[in-house]
C-alpha cells in the first residue's frame, strides 16, 4: 500500500488485558468500544486506511486515537504498577476531549434560586403583583443577588425547563396564594 506509514503504537499485555475487559462488558459505549478496537487493530500491526473501513469509521477517526495512544505512552507505563491507576490512565486516554464553546452563564444552584424565588409569592417582595412575571421575577433575583443580570427570556426558560407542560407565564398566573 502506498502513502505514509502509520505512527507505530505499543499496548502492554496488562493494558491489552484492561482493554479487551473493557471491550467485553455489556455496558461498555459504543464510542469507547470503537476507540478500543481501533487500539487494538493498530497494534496489530493494521494499516489506518483498512482499519477504518473494517470498523466502519473515517480513516481520520483512526489516526486521531492512535496518536492520542502513542502521545500517552509513558503514562501509561507508568501505570503499569497499579491497576487501578493503569485503568484510571486508560480511561482518561480513551477519554473524549473538552469541546469548544462556552461555559455555562448560570450555575445549578442559581438557577434552583430562581426558580425557588418563582414559588414564592411577589407579597413576600414587597412587590404589588397578584403573580409573578419573568421580568419581575428578573428583576427580583438581581435585588437579591442571585445574580448580576439576566434577561427575562432566560427566566422563563428556567422555569419551562421544569417539565411544566404549560408556559411559565400560565403556570406563574394560575399560582394561589394559601394565605387568602
Amino acid at each position: 500500500m502506498a502513502g505514509p506509514q502509520p505512527l507505530p503504537i505499543t499496548v502492554s499485555p496488562r493494558q491489552q488485558g484492561l482493554l479487551d475487559g473493557l471491550l467485553r462488558q455489556h455496558s461498555c459505549p459504543q464510542a469507547l468500544a470503537l476507540r478500543i478496537r481501533i487500539v487494538l487493530g493498530a497494534m496489530a500491526g493494521q494499516r489506518n486506511e483498512p482499519l477504518a473501513r473494517h470498523l466502519g469509521c473515517m480513516p481520520q477517526t483512526v489516526r486521531k486515537w492512535r496518536a492520542r495512544w502513542a502521545a500517552a505512552e509513558f503514562p501509561l507505563a507508568a501505570a503499569e504498577g497499579e491497576p487501578r491507576e493503569l485503568r484510571a490512565t486508560i480511561a482518561r486516554v480513551l477519554a473524549d476531549a473538552p469541546r469548544p464553546g462556552t461555559p455555562d452563564t448560570f450555575s445549578a444552584e442559581q438557577i434552583v434560586q430562581i426558580i425557588n424565588l418563582a414559588c414564592t409569592a411577589p407579597s413576600d417582595a414587597d412587590r404589588p403583583l397578584a403573580a409573578w412575571t419573568p421580568r419581575d421575577l428578573a428583576d427580583e433575583a438581581v435585588n437579591r443577588g442571585i445574580v448580576t443580570r439576566i434577561s427575562p427570556r432566560s427566566v422563563e426558560r428556567f422555569l419551562k425547563s421544569g417539565g411544566a407542560a404549560a408556559t411559565s407565564l400560565a403556570l406563574l398566573a394560575q399560582r394561589q396564594d394559601p394565605r387568602g
